[in-house]
């Protein structure tokens, strides 16, 4: 198939936001799901009014290898099926991990691009598919909590994303106001990014998203600080960040100490000659707010704030954008 033309200044089609009552696909393209958590979070997506429709991967311990939720074609069946399923209104990954990658190299695109856009919300190795979705179909997703994961449970990371999800009317603006000033200024272009280490496995397929014209977020967990550097420097030289228009460090949890991380992020990020901020709290290890992809934007690098130029998903005719 064609892949989509992805560009860092236009928006990308949006899906339709939730409703309740909509059933949700929920998959693991990556990674085994926590079997003690899944429950509580299918539980809190019925209490949401939302119905979870859970597809065998997500029940899978590993059969093939341990690290995988089962075997790469049926990961890939499973996100074909339910990107084709009519009933199904979105997909809530269960778990990263590891294994999107391999997922994407047994995935068949073809006919998908006639599929109305629906919303695809996850992170951390989740990110490669996120990727994908805006290359194949030209559609925006969330990058979000996922439901095994233990960050699914606090009730500040639920609520962010499902105001993204069902009331997107309610995302203008989001404020970091833990975040650091890296590079003062404000810039528009396209929210983009997500974690580092997919950003930069990506790098050379046909499922990467170059950061020109963009709004680039990054974030990692359990990286030493001079992986961060290794990886940021990939970016650099590989031209992925040529033309970035602005960068969002997010969490670095359990990377090091903020003495260790934080020149990384200044010597790496900081002479890009774009609006910088580091330290928000979009990514591992909680209160994580949930980042729209896809979705024209400007960044207040001093103010530390994202303002939306429209919801990051078509909000319902139930909620006129006028509800407070």
């Amino acid at each position: 198939m064609t892949t989509t033309s992805v560009d860092g200044r236009t928006s990308l089609a949006r899906p339709p936001a939730l409703r309740p009552g909509d059933r949700v696909a929920v998959l693991s393209l990556s990674g085994p799901a926590n079997p003690d958590r899944l429950p509580d979070g299918l539980e809190a997506l019925r209490f949401a009014g939302l119905e979870p429709v859970v597809y065998p991967s997500s029940y899978d311990r590993g059969s093939v290898r341990h690290y995988l939720a089962g075997s790469d074609e049926l990961r890939a069946a499973e996100l074909r099926s339910a990107l084709l399923d009519e009933s199904i209104a979105g997909i809530i990954f269960a778990r990263g991990g590891y294994g999107a990658q391999r997922t994407l190299e047994a995935m068949d695109w073809s006919g998908l691009e006639r599929v109305p856009p629906k919303i695809l919300a996850g992170y951390s190795d989740v990110t490669a598919i996120l990727e994908a979705v805006q290359v194949k179909l030209g559609w925006s997703s969330l990058m979000s909590a996922m439901v095994s994961c233990a960050e699914f449970a606090e009730s500040y990371t639920f609520a962010s994303m499902l105001r993204c999800l069902m009331w997107p009317e309610r995302v203008r603006e989001l404020h970091y106001p833990e975040a650091v000033t890296v590079a003062g200024g404000v810039a528009r272009g396209v929210t983009l990014g997500g974690n580092l280490t997919l950003l930069s496995s990506s790098l050379g397929t046909d499922t990467c998203v170059p950061a020109r014209g963009g709004i680039l977020l990054v974030e990692d967990e359990q990286e030493e600080d001079y992986k961060v550097d290794r990886m940021l420097t990939q970016l650099r030289r590989s031209g992925y960040l040529d033309g970035v228009a602005a960068v969002i460090a997010g969490t670095w949890n359990n990377c090091g100490t903020v003495e260790q991380i934080h020149p990384v992020l200044t010597d790496r990020l900081g002479d890009l000659g774009v609006p910088v901020i580091a330290w928000a709290n979009i990514g591992h290890g909680g209160r994580f707010q949930s980042f729209p992809i896809g979705v024209r934007a400007e960044l207040d690098a001093d103010a530390r704030t994202l303002r939306f130029e429209e919801p990051p998903l078509v909000p319902s005719a139930a909620e006129p954008l006028s509800r407070p």
